[in-house]
């Protein structure tokens, strides 16, 4: 059984104050301790089984008999969440008084000043709504309307009538409090308590300052039935989080919790994941806990950092799944790896030594940092931590944590640029039903108005919280991300390939010629060079972007410059394709969105992002070793066809597979040329045949569109489609292959066509730059 005293509770992260805001190179550790909502017990129970029952109610046992657990209805809390057997007793002891279901109330919100609530009732339950106005000569801020929600909590922020004639705004007074203090000049102090036996969360104490902000966050009155919401949750934390791992986003929304924390482009982040597999939590629960936090690794990597991790288990003793020191010297730093180990950690390998020592998972966090400020002293000065604690909050060993928890804030402090800037932010997510607020409270910084302690009831409100934390849908620059739906509709489809673009272009004769395109930048279009001829306009030139985004004007058409149709005529090769590659510039960049995202494109920064590489890994070499190592590489390109899209798959032959496809490049009409390496480059992918697999093929209006692989979860293209050996498509889109229907792809890794993307996408005077490596 694990149990925390409320003083180690206390003790065990105090908070230092200020963030640092404007250091370019900033190290997020992130402590994640996964203390959970269910408590085993020996298998020897000998509680009695009567007198257990809830009024109103259920209740139900653990496994082996040794916890019992009420629940109710929805808008309902039992007055006993949990009972416990202990040396033959049930804790608490059942007595004479029933447990019960209860309405769940809200906190009270009649002590808003300077104003009038209605209705003025003595409790109100889930549902009521309440409204607020205020007396002649007060301004009126915050909500209007209330209301009382099922997690015990109001709906909107605090109402607040005030005369706006002090230096510090009004503070109000949150429901379910009271206020002492009435000035508001710089220095002066509020402070706050709750009323009916409510936990405060929050700040206490307030103070007016300088900037005409008050200290701190302000407060708020929780019951022991009240939670945030999964969505709550992510809201406040993915704010901070996104800020951290310095996502670029056209409009970013800040809310009540948002924090302003930037860093430089390549920011460095040190990830510390610290997972509890002592008795107090079964195995069932464990596996949750370690989908939690492989789905917050995965989350993190979406974006064009490069974070560097250590993961531990503990029970009585701590496990290290990766050191900080093996990931950075890159012994062992390949997340897809690490997430493995991580999944195959066995919840049995900790043997008998079960208990719960909070205090050396913190040494050994310390114990690391320590090394890596010896390393590196100067990067460690620009590092910023950030502790997140994941806990019911209970330990049974292992002594006061207080000591680790302090040494590891000295070591912060002492090690900052300046005294204005503290690099430790103290998260608490509180889970389960033995939560104590009031304890936890004291683990978080109190600092900004910006919520760091959040309430969930459970492991599966948890994943919710990190499922959302992180919103595709809002953070619009990541490039690769695609949903792929497959609901039989379509009205997601575009979210499907969102980078897709049809290209249209309109001869002298008035005839139409289409081309494919990828969105690479909110201002660029890739696409192939053949597309366009001498003679065509850029007001000739026609882009959609989805069945909502037509007609797009374009700036500029920019092909290769070392793109010659003609360049070897005289070697019997009428039409010759190396470095068929153009961009098109948009006139205005587009507003990106959930159907609307830049692909990814190789050797870039962004791209590490999308693969899981460290700042150390991110090369062009690693990139191409990553993506086409094998002999037949899995690819994919689009065809449109007037409204219907389709995706053809396809091999990339390497090795052994390439010299028969490139060979069969003098097959096609028109070619005389007896070297088939003077037709087909190694600036050339090929696709294509029958063997290994039977390939799709590509068709004329096919020609520009992305050749794209999928590693993981984001979609990176390695390939323009260009030309074909021959063309079965005059009578079926998805005509039948044969042996020497072959098609080639300019590649994204020949070092001229780089070069030519590198020098217009990586100028950040033509729109959001990529960062080449």
């Amino acid at each position: 059984m694990c149990g925390l005293p409320r003083l180690l509770f206390h003790l065990l992260c105090e908070p230092d104050k200020d963030i640092m805001e404007h250091e370019p190179w900033m190290n997020l550790f992130l402590l994640v301790i996964l203390c959970p909502f269910i408590t085993g017990a020996p298998s020897s129970v000998s509680c009695p089984n009567d007198n257990l029952s809830i009024r109103g109610g259920r209740f139900s046992f653990s496994k082996d008999g040794s916890i019992v657990r009420y629940t109710c209805s929805e808008g309902y809390y039992p007055t006993i969440r949990i009972r416990r057997c202990i040396k033959s007793r049930w804790n608490p002891l059942p007595k004479r008084k029933q447990p019960e279901c209860k309405k769940i109330t809200c906190p009270d919100p009649r002590g808003f000043e300077n104003g009038e609530v209605y209705p003025n009732q003595k409790q109100f339950f889930v549902n009521d709504t309440t409204h607020y106005s205020c007396h002649s000569g007060y301004d009126f801020r915050g909500s209007g309307t209330r209301v009382c929600q099922a997690n015990g909590k109001w709906s909107g922020g605090t109402p607040v009538c005030g005369r706006n004639s002090d230096h510090c705004p009004d503070p109000g007074v949150p429901a379910g409090s009271t206020r002492t203090g009435h000035v508001f000049n710089i220095d002066d102090k509020v402070s706050y308590r709750c009323v009916n036996k409510l936990t405060l969360i929050g700040s206490k104490e307030r103070i007016c300052q300088e900037n005409g902000q008050w200290s701190g966050t302000e407060p708020q009155c929780y019951a022991d039935f009240t939670y945030d919401s999964p969505e709550e949750a992510s809201e406040g934390f993915s704010s901070s989080l996104k800020s951290n791992l310095a996502v670029s986003q056209q409009y970013e929304v800040t809310d009540q919790y948002g924090k302003k924390i930037r860093v430089g482009s390549g920011g460095k982040l040190d990830i510390y994941i610290v997972l509890d597999v002592s008795d107090s939590i079964d195995e069932e629960e464990f596996k949750k806990a370690k989908g939690v936090i492989k789905t917050l690794i995965e989350k993190i990597s979406y974006y064009e950092v490069s974070p560097n991790y250590e993961i531990l288990i503990f029970a009585t003793d701590v496990a290290r799944i990766v050191s900080m020191r093996d990931f950075k010297s890159g012994q062992n730093n390949n997340l897809l790896d690490i997430l493995q180990r991580l999944k195959d950690y066995d919840y049995n390998s900790k043997g008998d030594r079960t208990g719960t020592d909070i205090a050396r998972a913190y040494r050994s966090i310390l114990e690391s940092m320590q090394i890596e400020q010896m390393r590196d002293k100067e990067e460690f000065k620009k590092t910023q931590h950030i502790v997140i604690m994941f806990t019911d909050g209970q330990a049974n060993m292992g002594g006061n944590p207080r000591l680790w928890v302090d040494k590891i804030k000295d070591l912060v402090k002492q090690n900052t640029l300046s005294e204005e800037q503290d690099n430790l932010d103290l998260y608490v997510f509180g889970m389960g039903d033995d939560v104590n607020s009031e304890d936890i409270n004291d683990l978080k910084t109190d600092r900004g108005n910006e919520k760091f302690f959040f309430k969930l009831q459970n492991l599966e409100d948890l994943q919710q919280t990190f499922d959302g934390m992180i919103d595709e849908g809002t953070s619009v620059s990541l490039c690769g991300l695609y949903k792929d739906y497959d609901d039989g509709t379509n009205s997601h489809k575009r979210h499907r390939y969102p980078w897709l673009a049809k290209i249209s272009v309109t001869r002298n004769n008035g005839k139409i010629s289409n081309c494919v395109g990828s969105l690479v930048t909110s201002s660029f279009i890739l696409t192939a060079a053949h597309c366009f001829r001498f003679g065509d306009t850029r007001e000739r030139i026609s882009v959609d972007l989805g069945s909502d985004i037509k007609g797009i004007k374009v700036k500029a058409y920019i092909p290769h410059k070392l793109y010659n149709v003609t360049a070897k005529k005289n070697l019997g090769i009428p039409e010759y394709y190396e470095f068929d590659v153009a961009l098109i510039q948009l006139e205005k960049p587009v507003i990106l969105g959930l159907g609307l995202r830049p692909i990814c494109i190789p050797c870039t920064k962004e791209a590490s992002g999308a693969l899981r590489l460290t700042n150390k890994e991110g090369t062009c070499k690693k990139h191409k070793e990553e993506l086409m190592s094998a002999e037949t590489v899995k690819a994919s390109f689009m065809s449109i066809m007037g409204k219907i899209v389709e995706r053809k798959d396809i091999t990339i032959k390497q090795g052994k597979w390439r010299d028969s496809c490139v060979q069969d490049a003098k097959k096609a009409d028109g070619i005389t040329a007896k070297n088939a390496r003077d037709i087909v480059t190694d600036n050339f992918l090929c696709s294509g045949g029958i063997e290994p697999t039977v390939d799709d093929i590509a068709c004329k209006g096919d020609s520009g569109g992305a050749t794209f692989v999928v590693p993981g979860n984001r979609i990176v293209q390695v390939g323009v489609v260009s030309w074909g050996v021959k063309d079965l498509c005059k009578d079926s889109r998805k005509p039948r292959p044969d042996s020497h229907t072959r098609d080639y792809h300019t590649s994204l890794f020949s070092p001229e066509v780089r070069k030519f993307l590198q020098l217009y996408l990586g100028d950040e005077k033509l729109g959001t730059p990529l960062t080449f490596l």
